[in-house]
């Protein structure tokens, strides 16, 4: 079945590209020019993926993004200017799964698009032979996108998944940004990428209402960070 896409932005050029390079990889593409819309598309059309531009004429993307994740877990890629690392870091900390700078070849969209779907299946693919994985009181299920910690379940994205994953399966070891960003988003670590660090601060921020968990994930200096089975 093919996978549909909302495209949210304002540039007709790109969207027409966009619209004829992604059909011809058998995508489904639909497009918005504005935000005025995008809640209502959402409901009726239900896409696989949203592409949405940060700069829109009547919307800040980024409110759009909040708006998204308050009704919806779709993966959202957005779209920043050139050389823009703060919109970059604010997207991902607002929970967008990737991002990508203007100006961009439509294959390294196409690259992430695909990435983003191989990471929403693997959780099924992947990781539901494996089962759940505990370590320093907290159960990792990564079938289902849910950490508990002291009884109660937290919904996480694909991504934090991942991270966790890869963190509490490799209790008291230390893992560099590069096998991070690898086994996260299925691409190499690129000098001053702060991905990763922004999806750690994440998750430390979610693990900070219990008391002491958010010490669990621990930086190592010249290296990356590490889960500590006791905080």
């Amino acid at each position: 079945m093919e996978k549909h896409l909302l495209v949210i932005d304002d540039d007709a050029k790109l969207r027409r590209l966009l619209g004829e390079y992604l059909t011809g990889y058998g995508y489904l593409v639909d497009f918005l020019e504005d935000g005025s819309r995008v809640m209502d598309t959402l409901d009726s059309m239900h896409p696989d993926l949203i592409i949405l531009d940060v700069m829109l004429p009547d919307r800040d993307g980024f409110d759009i993004l909040l708006e998204i994740r308050g009704a919806s877990r779709v993966p959202v890629i957005m779209l920043t200017a050139k050389g823009e690392d703060e919109d970059r870091i604010v997207g991902l900390e607002m929970g967008a799964d990737d991002y990508l700078p203007k100006p961009f070849n439509p294959r390294e969209l196409l690259a992430r698009i695909k990435a983003v779907f191989r990471r929403l299946n693997e959780p099924q693919d992947m990781f539901e032979d494996s089962g759940t994985i505990s370590a320093g009181g907290m159960t990792l299920d990564p079938a289902r996108l849910v950490l508990t910690i002291n009884g109660e379940p937290m919904e996480l994205s694909t991504t934090e998944t991942r991270l966790m994953q890869a963190l509490m399966s490799r209790t008291g070891r230390a893992l560099s940004r590069d096998q991070l960003m690898s086994m996260a988003w299925g691409r190499d670590y690129a000098a001053f990428d702060r991905s990763i660090d922004v999806q750690i601060s994440r998750l430390r921020a979610k693990l900070a209402p219990y008391a002491g968990h958010e010490k669990r994930i621990r930086t190592v200096w010249g290296t990356g960070y590490m889960f500590m089975g006791d905080a």
